[in-house]
C-alpha cells in the first residue's frame, strides 16, 4: 500500500495524461461541432437564444429552449364483457377460444382427441 506522497504523485500524473488526452479531442470535438452546426444552418445566435422565436428559426429553435413534454400514456381500455366459453373439458376447464389453448386442451388434443368434441355448441347439439 502506497503511501499519501505516492498516492497524490499518482493523481498528479493522471491529472496531466487527462489534460493531455482533452487537449487531443479538444479540436476533434470542436471540428464536429462546427460541422454539424454548417449542415444544419445553427448559428452561435441560435444556441444562445432562450425564446426560440427570435432568429427566424421557428419551431426547430424552439425545441432548444422548452422543457421536454411528458410520455404520453396509453389510452384506458374500456372494460368488456366476458367471452362465453366455447371448449369446456371433462374437469369442468372452460375455454373461449381466444388466445393460445390451454394446457388442458392441448394435453386432451395430443392424445388424439379432436379439438371439437369439446366443443359447448357439439354438447348442446
Amino acid at each position: 500500500m502506497g503511501n499519501l506522497i505516492d498516492i497524490q504523485s499518482q493523481i498528479e500524473k493522471l491529472q496531466k495524461q487527462a489534460n493531455d488526452i482533452k487537449s487531443k479531442e479538444f479540436a476533434a470535438t470542436l471540428h464536429e461541432i462546427q460541422a454539424k452546426m454548417q449542415a444544419f444552418g445553427i448559428t452561435v445566435k441560435d444556441l444562445q437564444s432562450t425564446k426560440g422565436a427570435e432568429g427566424g428559426r421557428g419551431k426547430a429553435k424552439s425545441s432548444l429552449a422548452k422543457a421536454p413534454k411528458a410520455a404520453k400514456t396509453p389510452k384506458a381500455r374500456k372494460p368488456s364483457a366476458p367471452v362465453a366459453a366455447k371448449y369446456r373439458g371433462p374437469n369442468g376447464e372452460s375455454w373461449s377460444g381466444r388466445g393460445l389453448m390451454p394446457k388442458w386442451l392441448s394435453a386432451l388434443v395430443a392424445q388424439g382427441q379432436s379439438k371439437e368434441s369439446f366443443s359447448v355448441a357439439a354438447a348442446h347439439a
